[in-house]
């Protein structure tokens, strides 16, 4: 199984983790992987890892739909991809949430699905340069031609020759956007994806593949990657690892999105964790974020990370290896931790 190294975005100050992202480049590490949310941009940081760098690929988990359209998204992947030297870049997408989405960007939440599926279909006509443009969408069409249009728009054809084949990954974890993912993408980026959870998921990966295969499309587990993610930190008390995990997902339970549509609290409900799941968003709506980080059961923190002395980390790498992925992203601020999971994962070394 390849190891991806996760970013994220910034903090209150833009500060690249240069050093750390070259030694996972040289341990043989496949990706490293950048986010955005509403401060620092997904993209950005690539163009310059692009410089400082000559192999790793270079991801966005995830470029938010919102923030761009679909023709700016494939110029910014395609810029990039040919300044790192062409085959470099994975053009990761998401809808993120209501709250960022109307909050932030200004933009209406519509209808998030059809919207995804107009954009990677724009994206894959502009790669690819077979002609000029155009696309009729229940969400998103070129030429735009809706209010306030001039009636002037014609479809044009890239002036950059992209690399054709640029990998389009969606995140996502309901039903239907893993089945579009499945059936439209080059891989998936999970929201939520454990060990103990992967049956729960894998039905409707191979829905979306059967959608393709009904459409001629040669798709299955052979040409789609899952990309699943955990954090990872070295620490010889396991319970305060865990602690320390605990604050973010708090405030993705109980106060990423409204409290009505919640996508991390709709997960945390799925997985049998429904009593908590609510407490951790009463809580924390209530302003007592202390009460709701401790609300956060280990279990929960615990199956989706991988936490303690290395030697702990190790036996439980062997759970993600085991179920059959791809790539596993590393989430962490420890340059030890990108050692011991090197190690783990064997990389640089007969298999």
């Amino acid at each position: 199984m390849k190891l991806g190294l996760s970013i994220g975005y910034s903090g209150a100050e833009m500060n690249l983790p240069v050093e750390r992202v070259q030694r996972a480049e040289a341990l043989g590490y496949d990706c490293v992987w950048t986010a955005e949310a509403y401060g620092s941009d997904a993209v950005t940081p690539l163009a310059f890892l692009a410089g400082q760098t000559s192999r790793i690929k270079l991801g966005t988990a995830i470029m938010q739909l919102a923030a761009r359209t679909p023709a700016n998204a494939a110029m910014s992947a395609a810029t990039v991809d040919a300044m790192a030297g062409g085959g470099r870049f994975i053009a990761g997408l998401g809808v993120s949430g209501p709250q960022i989405v109307e909050g932030w960007y200004g933009q209406p939440w519509g209808r998030p699905y059809y919207r995804l599926k107009d954009y990677v279909e724009i994206m894959r006509k502009i790669f690819r340069r077979e002609g000029p443009v155009s696309h009729e969408g229940r969400e998103i069409s070129l030429p735009y031609e809706g209010e306030g249009a001039a009636g002037v728009g014609k479809p044009l054809q890239s002036i950059l020759h992209m690399n054709p084949d640029i990998p389009i990954f969606i995140g996502a974890g309901n039903a239907a956007t893993v089945r579009l993912t499945a059936e439209l993408c080059d891989g998936w980026l999970p929201l939520g994806l454990t060990p103990a959870a992967v049956q729960e998921y894998m039905p409707w990966v191979e829905e979306g593949f059967a959608r393709a295969q009904a459409k001629g499309v040669d798709k299955g587990f052979h040409n789609f990657e899952i990309v699943a993610s955990a954090h990872v930190e070295i620490d010889q008390d396991v319970q305060g690892a865990l602690d320390r995990l605990k604050p973010e997902v708090a405030l993705y339970v109980g106060g990423m999105g409204h409290k009505n549509k919640n996508f991390h609290k709709e997960m945390m409900v799925r997985r049998g964790f429904g009593d908590a799941a609510d407490r951790i968003q009463e809580l924390f709506l209530a302003g007592h974020k202390k009460e709701a980080t401790a609300a956060v059961p280990d279990e929960w923190v615990d199956e989706k990370s991988l936490v303690g002395p290395a030697s702990r980390i190790k036996a439980r790498y062997k759970r993600w290896e085991d179920i059959g992925l791809a790539s596993l992203t590393v989430r962490t601020k420890q340059d030890e931790a990108v050692e011991v999971m090197a190690e783990a994962a064997r990389l640089n070394q007969p298999r």
